[in-house]
């Protein structure tokens, strides 16, 4: 049986971790590659290492993400990027996420795999591509 509450809130709810998850993500990719804003940690990182592609990744994916286009490659993708960065930068200073920093890392990496799975939900320009080659 289905719950009409549910029906109509739950791609509302599933747009909305999507659309501030980006944001979020999209702002870190700031950081990283114009340090803005200033006296954000890392700050501006070199392009051509890890954090710079880390950053390019950040910027466009969160991007993406948050307008809903190619949601599920690219969430994918940035939640194997969230994984690599905890396993490779986080994980080796302690076992614990609370000491080694790595909290927002796993969040993100989950959250990403969530989306990859379940699709960006309402308000996406994935959904009006939908539309438009449904009509078609």
């Amino acid at each position: 049986m289905t719950n009409p509450f549910n029906t109509v809130w739950s791609p509302r709810v599933l747009a909305a971790l999507r659309i501030i998850a980006g944001l979020l993500f999209l702002a870190h990719g700031t950081v990283k590659l114009f340090g803005f804003p200033a006296g954000a940690q890392p700050g501006q990182v070199e392009l051509l290492t890890l954090f710079g592609v880390g950053a390019i990744l950040e910027l466009v994916g969160g991007a993406l993400l948050a307008l809903g286009l190619f949601t599920r490659p690219v969430a994918f993708v940035l939640s194997g990027e969230m994984a690599v960065a905890y396993f490779m930068f986080h994980a080796p200073s302690s076992f614990f996420p609370a000491v080694n920093g790595g909290d927002a890392a796993i969040l993100f990496s989950f959250i990403f795999l969530y989306l990859a799975v379940t699709g960006p939900g309402a308000f996406s320009l994935d959904g009006l591509r939908a539309r438009k080659l449904a009509a078609a």
